[in-house]
């Protein structure tokens, strides 16, 4: 296993990015060793990244294969790790909506808020072919989501209000630092 390069781009509110993660993903037809060995380093890449989802043409690879790892207590309710590896990744019915703050490794620390759906019913190929189908709520619904975007080509900010909203969370904890000295009484 190996961990692979991530496509990087800049902060979208003051740079332009490149076409690499815009492009549809290719859908895969057949599942081969190479594919199968693909999906396990991108899945050592995402852990390595601290990421709880990647998509292939996050690493440079047009094809249709999301991997995501849910660690248990990442939100409350995630009470077990979820592992899911997904070849042609489809949602074939969504409800619910909810807005929470999303980030993406191709955009280090920015984040944003995101209206996803709050469940979301989705099939796909698992890592031997296999076809699959099932249910995902929560955070497990919002990872899955987000990385099938990639492969559409929608990146997390195209679906917020603005691009304006983006921020860098060290950001905001300085401003907050900054306001709570100037608040703080002096002797």
């Amino acid at each position: 296993m190996a961990t692979l390069d991530l496509v990087i781009e800049p902060d979208p509110r003051y740079n332009s990015i490149s076409d690499r993660l815009r492009i549809k993903a290719e859908p895969v037809a057949e599942i081969t060793e190479e594919l199968q060995q693909l999906a396990q380093d991108m899945r050592e890449t995402m852990i390595e990244e601290k990421g709880v989802g990647l998509a292939g043409p996050q690493v440079g690879e047009n094809v249709r294969l999301i991997v995501a790892h849910i660690p248990a207590g990442y939100e409350e309710d995630v009470d077990e790790d979820v592992e899911i590896t997904l070849f042609n990744p489809e949602i074939v019915k969504a409800g619910g909506r909810e807005t929470d703050l999303e980030g993406c490794l191709s955009f280090p620390d920015l984040v944003g808020p995101v209206e996803r759906y709050t469940w979301a019913i989705i099939k796909g190929q698992d890592i031997e072919g296999g076809k699959v189908r099932f249910r995902a709520r929560g955070v497990v619904a919002r990872v899955l989501q987000h990385e099938i975007d990639h492969l559409n080509g929608v990146l997390f900010f195209d679906r917020m209000e603005s691009v304006g909203l983006l921020f860098y969370p060290h950001e905001l904890e300085s401003e907050e630092a900054e306001a709570d000295a100037e608040e703080a009484p002096t002797a």
